[in-house]
């Protein structure tokens, strides 16, 4: 019979959920703790939730924060099975938890605990190759996620539809304004901070304006003896489901990365353009498939410095406690 944790459990698995990477840095969820169990909801006053019409990256942002209260809650002790779009009359509603003890296995403990080591590193990786074996696991892991993966093996090919996209979505003035609020440059739509790198190598298909932008550096391999290995993830098709699962597997990838000691990000700035979206989808799925969201993974040079934690909303903003006292309380 499910029944739910005490309230520390819950606010430690909370707080671990809450550091999942969100597009914009837009933390678009709230949770909700009842008395037989958690749910989760699409937050429609946090910021960026406006700026994603179709609500593609809302839907890819919970599904990580999802992902990453799962697994904090497996590292306590706790299964959860979990019941996703629960009420099709309510498009805010993405997932039930029913809670019941099970003892935790080693990879739950590893995976919870790179939720709070793991960082979106932008930064050109180390000419070190990832291995074989590594990609072959993070890839079989996201894909019991029920997300398809294919490694982009020429990134060239895809270098001018990166920088199409970034040319057009930062050309966008709100989004121009948006970003230069927030960092003072052209920023990446995934976790703050991030920080450039010390030396520039622009890419020749690169608009100079636009030539250190997140992307372009997320995709600089040779020149730089960068050696990223970068994965897209696709779904069969492109239902809400399908994009929270996808949120899921990006999540599992990130985590088992940074668990093997591998720095990683999520690059979702060439996805935010129909056209580039769609060529993507041609060049990677055959057609057959919906591209949502890529990850590139590296090692980090042995002389970078430690990222950041990037800064969270308080835990009271983004969970509600039905019944309970507030977690400022606690």
């Amino acid at each position: 019979m499910a029944r739910l944790p005490d309230r520390t459990t819950i606010s430690t698995a909370l707080s671990l959920a809450t550091r999942a990477p969100s597009i914009r840095d837009s933390q678009p969820w709230l949770w909700r703790v009842g008395t037989q169990g958690l749910d989760l909801y699409v937050d429609p006053d946090a910021g960026g939730v406006d700026a994603d019409p179709d609500g593609r990256e809302v839907l890819l942002s919970c599904g990580a924060s999802l992902h990453h209260c799962v697994v904090a809650l497996a590292a306590l002790g706790w299964r959860a099975e979990v019941r996703r779009l629960p009420d099709a009359a309510d498009p805010e509603s993405l997932a039930v938890l029913e809670l019941y003890r099970h003892p935790a296995s080693a990879l739950d403990v590893a995976l919870a605990a790179a939720i709070p080591r793991r960082r979106s590193d932008w930064r050109p990786y180390s000419p070190w190759a990832v291995s074989a074996a590594d990609m072959a696991l993070i890839a079989a892991r996201a894909s019991h996620a029920g997300v398809t993966t294919r490694r982009v093996e020429s990134l060239p090919d895809l270098q001018h539809v990166v920088a199409q996209a970034v040319w057009r979505h930062t050309s966008d003035c709100d989004t121009g304004r948006e970003s230069a609020a927030r960092n003072g440059r052209h920023a990446p739509l995934a976790d703050v901070p991030q920080l450039r790198s010390s030396e520039s190598d622009p890419m020749a298909l690169v608009a100079p304006p636009f030539a250190d932008s997140a992307v372009a550096q997320s995709l600089r391999t040779e020149a730089s003896g960068d050696n990223a290995v970068v994965f897209a993830l696709g779904t069969k098709d492109d239902s809400p489901l399908a994009r929270l699962r996808a949120g899921e597997a990006t999540s599992l990838m990130l985590l088992s990365a940074t668990a093997l000691g591998l720095a990683s990000c999520p690059v979702a700035e060439p996805l935010e353009i129909t056209e580039s979206r769609d060529a993507m989808q041609a060049s990677l799925f055959n057609v057959i498939g919906f591209p949502q969201m890529l990850v590139r993974l590296g090692w980090a040079p042995v002389d970078a410095d430690p990222l950041p934690s990037p800064p969270r909303r308080p835990l009271d903003d983004v969970c509600e406690w039905l019944g309970r006292q507030s977690l400022s309380s606690a």
